[in-house]
C-alpha cells in the first residue's frame, strides 16, 4: 500500500488562492466609484442579457467578476436574504455591511472546504446612503474576507493597476458625467501602459442615485443618456430620461414599486469573449 502524497495545509490554501486568483483575472475588470449624488458601477460588457451589476434591494447595489454562474448563485441569495430580513423585520434593517457578512460567510466556507474548488469571483456590495458621508462599499475577494473601500474600488483582470489610477484621479464631490468618464479612462488602460477606446455599446453602466424620488435607488444608464454623459463637458446631464433607463432588475424584495425583472441565468458561459464561463 503506498502512503498518501501530503500537502500542507499552507501549502493547500496558497494553491487554491492562485487558483481563485487566475480565474478572476481572466474576466473583464469593472470599477466602482463615489460621486456627489451617489455611487456609480461601470464595466466593459458586450453582453446585453448577463449583468455585471444587479440590484440587491432598495438602496443596495451588488457587483462582481468571475464565473458568471457562481456569481449569479451568490446574488440570488443575497436578494433572498434581504427580502426575508426586510419582510420579517423592517426595511431599514437590510444593510450592505449585514449582506457583506453574509457573503463572507459563504465565501470563506467555500474556500476552507478540501471538498470543492474555491469560488472564482470577488465581489462588490455598496449602499448609497441619505448623505455622502453614509455611503458604504465593501470588497469581498474570493476567501471571505472584507474590505470597507473609499472613494473607489476595481476588481477582476487588471485591478490593481486599475486601482491605482483611481486613487490618484478620484476626488469627492464628482459629478456622474466626471466619474462616468473617469471610470472609462481606467478601464481603457492595458497592462502594458497603453490605451484603447471602448464605446459606449460596450459599457455597462448603473447608479445607485440618492436623489431618486423612489425607494428604490438602483437604475441602469443606458442609451442616449450614457452617450450623453459620456460627450459631456462639465458639469453632469439630465437623468429624467424614462425611455434611457432601465429600472433596477434583481430585486425579488417586497414592496417594491414595480416588478422587478430577475435575470436568473442558468449559462455557465457569457457572450463577453472571456475564458470558459468567466464574467460576462
Amino acid at each position: 500500500m503506498s502512503t498518501p502524497f501530503y500537502v500542507s495545509p499552507q501549502q493547500a490554501m496558497a494553491d487554491r488562492a492562485e487558483y481563485a486568483r487566475k480565474g478572476i483575472a481572466r474576466g473583464r475588470s469593472l470599477v466602482v466609484l463615489q460621486y456627489a449624488d451617489g455611487i456609480v458601477f461601470v464595466g466593459e460588457n458586450p453582453s446585453r442579457a448577463l449583468h455585471k451589476f444587479s440590484e440587491i434591494y432598495d438602496r443596495i447595489g451588488f457587483a462582481a467578476a468571475g464565473k458568471y454562474n457562481e456569481y449569479e448563485n451568490l446574488r440570488i441569495g443575497g436578494v433572498r436574504y434581504a427580502d426575508l430580513r426586510g419582510y420579517t423585520y423592517d426595511r431599514d434593517d437590510v444593510t450592505a455591511r449585514g449582506l457583506a457578512n453574509v457573503y463572507a460567510q459563504t465565501l470563506g466556507t467555500i474556500f476552507s472546504s478540501a471538498a470543492e474548488k474555491p469560488y472564482e469571483v470577488e465581489l462588490v456590495v455598496a449602499e448609497v446612503g441619505v448623505e455622502p458621508e453614509g455611503d458604504q462599499i465593501y470588497r469581498l475577494p474570493h476567501d471571505g474576507s472584507i474590505v470597507d473601500e473609499h472613494g473607489s474600488v476595481a476588481v477582476g483582470g487588471n485591478a490593481e493597476q486599475i486601482s491605482t489610477f483611481l486613487d490618484q484621479r478620484h476626488r469627492d464631490g464628482m459629478t456622474l458625467a466626471e466619474a462616468l468618464k473617469l471610470a472609462v479612462q481606467a478601464l481603457s488602460r492595458d497592462p502594458n501602459g497603453s490605451e484603447r477606446e471602448i464605446p459606449a455599446e460596450r459599457l455597462e453602466v448603473a447608479v445607485l442615485d440618492r436623489t431618486r424620488p423612489q425607494q428604490r435607488k438602483f437604475k441602469r444608464i443606458v442609451g442616449r443618456q450614457l452617450a450623453r454623459l459620456l460627450e459631456a463637458d462639465g458639469g453632469s446631464a439630465p437623468t429624467d430620461a424614462p425611455s434611457d433607463i432601465e429600472d433596477g432588475e434583481g430585486a425579488e424584495s417586497s414592496g417594491t414599486e414595480s416588478p422587478a425583472s430577475t435575470t436568473d441565468v442558468t449559462k455557465s458561459t457569457d457572450s463577453g469573449g472571456d475564458v470558459e464561463s468567466s464574467e460576462e
